[in-house]
């Protein structure tokens, strides 16, 4: 039987589970689904209490705590618009979401908010108190703007994808479907909440009535120890992750595991047949996804043997096209842009109409990825079409990377790329022209002053000079040829 198309808002999620259910443990308490519809209503009265009206952004910048895995939902429920913040996120890139998204309250912990500058009404997370007024479940328009997750692009900085309360219920009911979650179901959430993915991990549990576990950890041997612990049977991944968790000695702790999936980036087969090794009895998922459509394709486990390479067929409520420059659909086996359709495709970007009207299109996202549709039926990627960073399982635009490269005073000019790597998927490199002694110890310290660790270059190479275009502009394509020959003048590769 299908999932129930019938697109509810999202605060309704908290009653598909059993009252005394086990639904969250976060912040080092087990919190049952009667629990979490309580906090759920106490949470957005509060944020009411706080002098938000319906439709305000509100941004919250923290570890996976109970109030992070609850504003989702408590936002919705009040009508208010959830901008969550990565925590692995600076005060730079976290002041720029708050800018564009115009937030009207940051909640975050003590320490992030010392670091701001910018003038935004904030609550520590030390101090917040739900208090003891509960909002009922709403009937809110199901097309209603619900949250904003941003995501880099190739140039400039992050976007926010505008995301509706059917774009997240549907996800989660499609996710749900499809791995075939039950009651029974015990998810360890380990990727941020941040992304679409990470989210969906608590939605797509919810929806199910299952068990929802918030983990932040530091080592993949913590990993390996909560999944015995709580008897995880669901484990979601990106490709570093699943690297590294597949050279640890699990020694049984994985017997729980049921369902593997993995997205952000494509599992070399090798890795594939290790963790089919490792866990021969789990569902493996490898799926494809991008923020501006939620999750598009996962390959049937019972294919992964025999077509490692794919990432399978649409998911419930997705459509999916390959597209020809031209707009036409490609034929069986033809290469072309990955398009899709369907109630999972996001309203735009946040206050952005050209970039939206240039990716959003009669009712279909362009993904920028090429890919095809082989005689079997499944989908297989190809690369990308633009610049994009994919490292770590994080999206980066270079943009980002060369403007910080730029403002600690050390280079004249930069550019970042990504290359191939075994462990990271792509490897950040910057390359640029030095200015002032000690060019690279000055940028390392500013990087991480002001970078994220998965944004700071793996690689600097200086170099004399650039070479441009007919337009005196930087050539990236000469750039790019001259890095992976090694050709640059000036000094070599670190």
């Amino acid at each position: 039987m299908g999932p129930d198309p019938t697109p509810f808002p999202l605060d309704h999620l908290t009653e598909r589970g059993e009252p005394s259910a086990p639904a969250l443990i976060a912040d080092g308490q087990t919190i049952d689904y009667a629990a979490l519809e309580a906090e759920v209503g106490a949470t957005a009265a509060a944020l009411l209490a706080h002098g938000l009206a319906p439709g305000d952004r509100v941004a919250s910048w923290m570890g996976k705590t109970a109030l992070a895995c609850i504003l989702p939902l408590a936002a919705a429920r009040a009508g208010l618009v959830h901008v969550p913040i990565n925590p692995m996120l600076r005060r730079a890139q976290a002041e720029h979401i708050l800018a564009d998204s115009g937030a009207r309250l940051l909640i975050a912990n003590q320490a992030r908010l010392d670091t701001i500058v910018c003038q935004v009404n904030s609550i520590s997370l030390e101090d917040w108190q739900p208090g003891s007024d509960r909002l009922g479940p709403s009937a809110r328009d199901p097309d209603e703007l619900v949250a904003l997750l941003y995501t880099s692009g190739s140039t400039g900085r992050p976007k926010g994808v505008m995301l509706s309360h059917a774009n997240l219920w549907l996800g989660a009911i499609s996710v749900a479907h499809f791995l075939r979650l039950t009651p029974a179901d015990r998810t360890l959430c380990l990727l941020p909440l941040a992304f679409d993915y990470g989210q969906n991990q608590l939605l797509a549990a919810w929806a199910a009535g299952s068990f929802a576990i918030a983990f932040d950890y530091l080592l993949p041997r913590d990993v390996v120890r909560a999944v015995g612990r709580h008897d995880v049977t669901l484990l979601a991944g990106v490709p570093p992750l699943w690297h590294q968790l597949a050279d640890q000695a699990w020694d049984g702790a994985g017997a729980s595991l049921t369902t593997l999936t993995n997205s952000g980036g494509h599992l070399p087969e090798p890795l594939v047949r290790r963790l089919r090794v490792l866990f021969p009895a789990a569902r493996l998922h490898l799926m494809y996804g991008l923020t501006e459509a939620f999750r598009s394709a996962s390959l049937d486990p019972g294919q992964v043997d025999a077509h490692p390479d794919s990432v399978g067929t649409a998911i419930p409520f997705a459509a999916l096209r390959i597209a020809r420059p031209d707009g036409s659909t490609a034929a069986p086996g033809e290469e072309g842009e990955l398009v899709h359709s369907g109630p999972l495709v996001a309203h735009g970007y946040w206050n952005d109409p050209a970039r939206t009207a240039e990716r959003f299109r009669n009712g279909e996202v362009w993904s920028g990825d090429t890919m095809l549709i082989g005689a079997d039926g499944l989908l297989r990627f190809r690369g990308r079409d633009d610049a994009m960073i994919k490292t770590n399982g994080n999206r980066v635009s270079p943009t980002e990377i060369e403007e910080a490269a730029l403002a600690s005073g050390a280079m004249v000019e930069a550019a970042a790329f990504g290359l191939p790597d075994d462990q990271l998927g792509q490897a950040i490199v910057l390359v640029g022209v030095a200015r002032g002694d000690a060019p690279e110890e000055r940028l390392r310290a500013h990087f991480a002053a002001e970078l994220p660790a998965f944004m700071r270059p793996v690689r600097i190479v200086l170099t004399d000079r650039f070479p441009l275009g007919p337009n005196g502009k930087l050539d990236r394509a000469a750039l790019r040829v001259l890095l992976d020959q090694d050709g640059l003048d000036g000094e070599k590769p670190r």
